[in-house]
């Protein structure tokens, strides 16, 4: 193990390299860099969430001055590709082409409009004639399999990869598997817990709308500017949309503002991209509000239905998990995110007799689903947590000590979890520091505060992952320049986690040289070494290992440079961050120097590139703890207190760590109380922006107190896991726990409104 203590970068709360160019208003995200007199970009969007277009009428519309192009189905390709951001090749079914006569929810593009500006092209898109033949919708996921309606009735519809589809059944993917007889375990149980626990399809919310920039360079090439968290993946699926070679594209991102998973689906990219390639002209997309609440790639519906068997004593015997998850009209990360429900949520629970996981994944005729911050984790686990705690209600155990009982410790090999061992756990001391930081013993269950209101709180625990085992790839080069500072070039975008200045960190940590000595780029196709990208929990973890073995690989070849300068071998000198030292005769000959020789005459080039793909995905761990008051009259609920003790192994940077599990919390804590999504019958979504869409802001967050509970990671860069996903998984459960205390009421279905909590009491007292 590393001794945190002499490290001078790594583990130090260092300010993030971009904060006062964002702070002061620079210009630096999309909008602010794109030209002025690009050409604008919009679609037409479908106002039938099931229909075949019979015919499609632009004569009009192309007459309007300053209109440049109108495409329809008819001018694309006909190749289908998938738009999620995964490594080739693409678990997610290939079901898209960029437009379809076919449309499949209510706002699937129907053609696409580029003019000289924003007036011109909202009254080209008004002039739009087109007749549909309307068919009935699929709307309710839980009749999607095996049912008439086909969402996906085409031949050419195709999935690369093993993973249960089924277009004729209107499966995305499906699967199951196990250890032991769960039936017969739980038959033996003295408890058994059973329900049914069903989540929304949350709105990422970013602050940013997804944006594009596209314009062919001197070599006839076509450059994509745009806010995403994944530039290599960007590349080869606009390639396969356009049906063109990958060579002929390079893709950039600016400052990114916000993705949280969904800019790591292609929800933009395809158009501006396609017009671009089509007119030669320059081109941008930038999408509204509204747009981004009903066409983008919110997080999976899912039902999750659990059986938790346990001793009188309160010894958890079995569990049992089955996730029906709707992945909407299309199937980006449909196979992928459910695989987190169950495996993110079981192994939390170590001396299983027996457990169980199966799924199915469903097309319907609603907005498709993506990838959003827990990943399917976070519905598993609010099912998990919830039936583990109304488990300890049955058993009369308090839930901290059920938990202590059965928490997964360091050393567990976690069948759940691919058979994994837990090299790195304190989940133990996560629970039993939070327990004291918010006066577990006193607090629990709950007080009636003698006005109408009472105080209760509630816990949960969770877990994540750090990158996708084999399949994840972290690259980076570094190179020594003139003066002897260096440039350092990663793919991973920093989407305002702070990724540009931790992987920074671990370069300076290892090169043994000042910060400012680090000069970064980021996410150029063209530029920057492959990488998957910003997702999965995986950059500090996959891509800062790659830094950390980069900047080891570079060290070697400086010394050898060195050593050929002192005229000495390489076994002689020693590196100290300044300069190579002969260690018999003390002659030594500075970094700068040797910068300055390899730049003149040199055969070889001081630049060193190293790759990353981990064998294993050690599991960050948190225990969230909440206090709430409840007014039992009006249902509301307030946070008074957050207490969240999160093992994150090493946290590169402790402050940089403490915001990404304040506003994970935050983003949890709307999962539970207030974000919202209703369809009507025709499949229109009511909440279509912020005014109907409620996300909560700093008056509801009441008081967060973070801490960390650090374990030290072997296989991490300085001992380090992830941190960026685990932080969202905990407030729900714990939410409901609380709501439980106050109330007396098992709350299943998110959100949990105060509308729902007053009806629940209402009908309590009758």
């Amino acid at each position: 193990m590393t001794n945190l203590d002499n490290l001078k970068y790594v583990n130090q709360p260092i300010m993030k390299s971009d904060a006062m160019s964002l702070v002061t208003g620079k210009p630096v995200y999309l909008d602010d860099v794109a030209p002025k007199d690009c050409l604008i970009v919009k679609v037409l969007r479908s106002p039938h969430a099931n229909a075949i277009i019979e015919n499609i009428n632009t004569t009009i519309a192309s007459k309007v001055p300053g209109i440049e192009a109108i495409f329809t189905y008819q001018d694309v390709s006909q190749k289908r590709f998938t738009m999620a951001g995964q490594t080739y090749p693409e678990p997610s079914p290939y079901d898209r082409l960029i437009l379809d006569k076919h449309v499949r929810y209510v706002g699937d593009p129907v053609a696409i409009v580029a003019g000289e500006n924003e007036q011109a092209v909202d009254r080209a898109l008004k002039l739009i004639k087109v007749q549909y033949q309307v068919l009935e919708p699929l709307l309710d996921f839980r009749k999607s399999k095996d049912n008439k309606i086909l969402v996906h009735p085409e031949d050419t519809w195709r999935s690369l990869a093993p993973v249960g589809a089924d277009n004729k059944r209107n499966l995305c993917a499906c699967g199951s598997e196990g250890e032991g007889d769960v039936d017969e375990v739980l038959k033996n149980c003295d408890v058994v817990v059973e329900g049914t626990y069903h989540t929304k399809a949350c709105q990422q919310a970013m602050m940013e709308p997804f944006c594009t920039y596209c314009y062919m360079d001197t070599y006839n090439r076509l450059n994509i500017i745009s806010s995403t968290q994944i530039v290599f993946h960007v590349r080869r699926i606009v390639a396969h949309a356009l049906d063109i070679s990958q060579s002929k594209i390079r893709v950039t991102k600016p400052r990114i503002g916000g993705g949280f998973g969904a800019k790591q689906t292609v929800v933009a990219e395809v158009f501006p991209a396609f017009v671009t390639y089509k007119t030669g002209k320059p081109s941008k997309m930038i999408f509204t509000r509204t747009e981004c609440q009903i066409a983008s790639t919110p997080r999976h519906e899912m039902e999750v239905s659990v059986r938790i068997g346990a001793t009188k004593e309160g010894k958890i015997q079995a569990i049992d998990v089955y996730t029906l998850s709707n992945t909407g009209a299309y199937g980006e990360h449909g196979p992928t995110t459910v695989g987190l429900s169950g495996h993110k949520s079981i192994p939390l629970y170590r001396g299983l007799k027996a457990f169980k996981f199966a799924y199915d994944v469903v097309y319907t005729n609603v907005m498709s689903a993506g990838a959003y911050r827990g990943y399917g984790a976070t519905q598993g686990i609010f099912a998990v947590e919830s039936a583990v705690n109304e488990l300890a209600s049955k058993l009369n155990i308090d839930p901290v000590k059920l938990r202590e009982m059965n928490l997964v410790k360091e050393g567990d090999v976690m069948p759940a979890y691919y058979g994994e061992t837990a090299t790195s756990c304190t989940l133990d001391r996560c629970v039993a520091r939070c327990k004291e930081m918010i006066g577990w013993d006193e607090k629990y269950p709950a007080r009636d505060m003698g006005n109408g209101k009472i105080r209760s709180v509630g816990m949960a625990m969770a877990m994540q992952g750090s990158g996708i085992t084999c399949v994840d790839v972290g690259s980076a080069t570094l190179k020594l320049n003139d003066e002897g500072i260096y440039t350092l070039s990663i793919s991973s975008a920093d989407m305002g986690t702070g990724c540009d200045t931790i992987l920074a960190q671990i370069a300076a940590e290892v090169l043994m040289c000042p910060l400012e000595n680090i000069s970064v780029i980021a996410a150029d196709t063209d530029a920057t070494p492959y990488d998957s990208g910003s997702y999965a929990s995986s950059t500090t973890y996959v891509t800062g290992k790659a830094v950390e073995k980069t900047a080891l690989g570079l060290i070697s070849k400086i010394k050898a440079f060195g050593a050929n300068m002192l005229k000495c071998s390489i076994d002689d000198v020693d590196f100290d961050g300044k300069s190579v030292i002969n260690m018999h005769t003390n002659e030594s000959v500075s970094l700068n120097d040797i910068a300055v020789s390899s730049m003149c005459g040199a055969t070889q080039s001081l630049q060193h590139t190293e790759s990353n793909s981990m064998p294993s995905s050690p599991p960050p761990f948190m225990a969230g703890m909440v206090e709430i008051e409840l007014d039992k009259e009006t249902g509301h609920v307030e946070i008074l207190d957050y207490c969240a003790v999160v093992d994150c192994g090493t946290p590169i940077n402790p402050n940089l760590a403490r915001v990404q599990t304040e506003g994970g919390i935050v983003q949890g804590i709307g999962m539970a109380l207030y974000e919202d999504v209703t369809y009507n019958k025709k499949g229109v979504l009511a909440e279509n922006s912020f005014m109907q869409y409620k996300v909560p802001s700093r008056l509801d967050m009441g008081k967060l107190r973070v801490e960390f509970a650090n374990s030290y990671e072997q296989s991490g860069p300085f001992g380090a896991k992830s941190i960026g996903e685990i932080v969202i998984n905990t407030p729900s459960p714990a939410l409901a726990h609380a709501i439980y205390n106050a109330t007396g009421v098992w709350f299943k279905e998110l959100p949990i409104t105060s509308e729902k909590i007053a009806m629940a009491l209402l009908n309590k007292q009758k």
